[in-house]
């Protein structure tokens, strides 16, 4: 597989690394073992991900998860790259996290993988700060709260979704590639099913058995997780921010931003930042 990795921090137990695919449907996969408690979130591109809890296709927003010493592989069935954030943690750290985490009785993970979640969206915004920040104090406190969110998460979980098929699989993950290169743009059920060739309600369903949410969801997971990160890493205006991300007015990203995140865009900037961070120029997507 073509996959470079970037060392961002590492300490005792853990380190974090920006890992990049550019693996297509041509190359085949092969099977790896974990070397520690894995934790890859999904930054741009889709793969399948396949272990030993089973298997899913993986696009931005969602968690890889991997017990350490469980088989697993990768594959670019669909589509070419992918860049993740990977949060390697030594099992003893792992047992420690999911120790403090009421209703997490073990470390090991009972499910390959978390969908898109609107609770883990402010933590993915802060991870993608901090990787362009290159704090390492921030990142090893990103690494322990993802820990901590996904121990919490999976206690919750009782049964995992069913898989969509090979062919909506497919269909599915030409849907993520298109909202990750147009989330800015309207994007409509009817247009994306269309694009999928497929009927907008058998699109829908199929689309939220894989992923975990609606298409429109998506989206605006999507626009917020990007609007949250900018907010971060820059100085722009919220107004410059909310636009580009794809809403019409600054009142509706306000409101969804605040319903989602609990707080205003401007608090959330002035809460999250650390002391003295300097913001750094964006290049918009």
């Amino acid at each position: 597989m073509a996959l470079t990795a970037r060392t961002l921090a590492s300490g005792p137990g853990w380190s974090v690394r920006d890992v990049v695919c550019t693996s297509g449907p041509h190359d085949r996969p092969y099977e790896e073992r974990h070397d520690c408690v894995a934790i890859g979130a999904v930054m741009e591109g889709t793969f399948q991900y396949r272990t030993t809890t089973g298997a899913a296709l993986l696009g931005p927003g969602s968690l890889l998860l991997g017990d350490h010493g469980a088989a697993f592989e990768c594959g670019h069935d669909h589509s070419t790259g992918d860049r993740c954030l990977a949060f390697s943690l030594a099992p003893e750290l792992m047992e420690t996290v999911a120790g403090a985490v009421p209703g997490a009785r073990r470390a090991m993970f009972a499910a390959p993988h978390l969908p898109p979640l609107a609770s883990l969206v402010p933590l993915l915004a802060q991870a993608e700060a901090a990787r362009d920040g290159g704090d390492p104090a921030e990142i090893e406190e990103v690494a322990l709260c993802l820990a901590g969110a996904v121990a919490s998460t999976l206690a919750g979980i009782h049964q995992p979704a069913a898989r969509a098929s090979a062919r909506d699989e497919r269909r599915i993950s030409e849907a993520l590639r298109r909202i990750e290169a147009e989330a800015a743009e309207a994007l409509s059920l009817a247009d994306l099913a269309r694009g999928a060739a497929t009927s907008p309600y058998h699109f829908l369903r199929t689309f939220r058995q894989a992923i975990g949410m609606t298409p429109y969801q998506f989206v605006l997971h999507t626009r917020l997780t990007r609007a949250a990160a900018r907010l971060l890493r820059s100085d722009e205006p919220v107004s410059a921010i909310a636009f580009d991300a794809g809403f019409g007015d600054l009142s509706t990203f306000n409101r969804r931003f605040r319903r989602l995140m609990g707080c205003t865009p401007g608090d959330y900037r002035a809460s999250r930042r650390p002391a003295g961070a300097r913001a750094t120029p964006v290049v918009t997507r």
